[in-house]
């Protein structure tokens, strides 16, 4: 399939596209010339909150874990690729939920799955199909950086739903021949996260500390490592994905793990507040059950088959974070479209 070949007439179906990258992925495809339709929880607060970012796109309620409903959507709209952004995306809140996010990350897939059979059985083809795995899946690993044959070892409920929706996902295509794909995304941020996300914490609470609203913050482990990109450059690789002449699953990341007090300094150096030492407070309650120490992909696959690779820094993604959440206290506007790129 041509990847820079867009005839206007092709139509995505993205569940959960009141998310960070629901919303990214919504304004991609609709630029590249698709006709999108994506999928919100009915009444849900996010989706109120994320409305000003999909003025333009059809959204239609539906809870991911509702089978009949997803079929119904796939009759209705006919899309070629289904993107299934639809989940609980918190590692921390996983464990005071680990029945819901089991239902909703796991579950929810295979009946997706299954229902894309149906699909092609009522119509004679299926629409492609991606899947977002999750570095989390990793969990202690010894093998830095992780490549796409490192094996799973989950750390918690959060993982270990994302590591059975992928290998659910492998299976599917195997025995019944569908384009399904894993894009193994490592941690990825914009304005967008919700702040129950330690980045966004940390960004907004720069932000109060630069105007005078606050004078400390408050985090839990500062030595864990993760591998940090840009939402906007990684929902590119999604549709890319899709694009290709056979199904195959990659690790999406920019291959450098930084330390949480590097994501710190360069936070409170954004805001021109200078060292956070003295700012930053440690509490133990804070910690994880059972946290991952490090986690670093190696993306080189998807350099050679998708021509894939940031645009944005480290620096660049952080800073923009805090700029606009300094932009949303002085405003009092917590939500626009002008948010969205720096």
């Amino acid at each position: 399939m041509d990847t820079d070949a867009h005839d206007g007439h092709r139509k995505a179906l993205i569940t959960g596209v009141a998310g960070q990258d629901g919303v990214y992925l919504a304004h991609h495809l609709r630029n590249l010339g698709y006709d999108v339709v994506g999928t919100a929880l009915p009444d849900s607060e996010a989706t109120a909150r994320m409305a000003p970012y999909l003025a333009d796109i059809r959204v239609i309620s539906l809870d991911a874990r509702d089978r009949a409903g997803f079929g119904q959507a796939l009759d209705d709209f006919r899309p070629d690729e289904v993107y299934n952004l639809a989940a609980l995306t918190s590692v921390g809140a996983s464990w005071k939920n680990a029945e819901l996010v089991a239902e909703t990350n796991a579950m929810a897939v295979l009946r997706m799955l299954e229902e894309l059979v149906a699909h092609r059985e009522r119509h004679g083809s299926a629409p492609r199909f991606y899947q977002p795995s999750s570095s989390e899946m990793f969990g202690i690993s010894d093998q830095q950086p992780q490549t796409e044959n490192t094996p799973h070892y989950p750390r918690s409920p959060y993982a270990a739903a994302k590591s059975f929706a992928h290998h659910l996902t492998v299976n599917y295509r195997d025995s019944y021949g569908l384009f399904t794909v894993n894009g193994t995304l490592y941690n990825h941020e914009s304005p967008l996260r919700p702040e129950q996300f330690v980045t966004r914490k940390i960004t907004r609470a720069v932000a109060e500390i630069a105007l005078g609203r606050r004078t400390t913050l408050t985090l839990g482990n500062l030595d864990v490592r993760r591998d940090w990109g840009s939402a906007a450059d990684y929902v590119r690789s999604m549709h890319l994905m899709l694009q290709q002449d056979e199904p195959t699953d990659l690790i999406v990341a920019t291959g450098v793990a930084r330390p949480l007090s590097e994501l710190l300094a360069v936070a409170f150096d954004a805001a021109g507040l200078g060292d956070p030492e003295r700012y930053v407070e440690q509490d133990p309650d804070l910690m994880r059950p059972a946290d991952v120490m490090q986690l670093q992909g190696d993306a080189t696959k998807a350099r050679e088959l998708l021509g894939w690779r940031p645009t944005q820094t480290f620096e660049e993604v952080i800073g923009h974070m805090v700029h606009v959440d300094m932009e949303r206290l002085r405003t009092g506007v917590e939500e626009d479209p002008a948010y969205l790129y720096a």
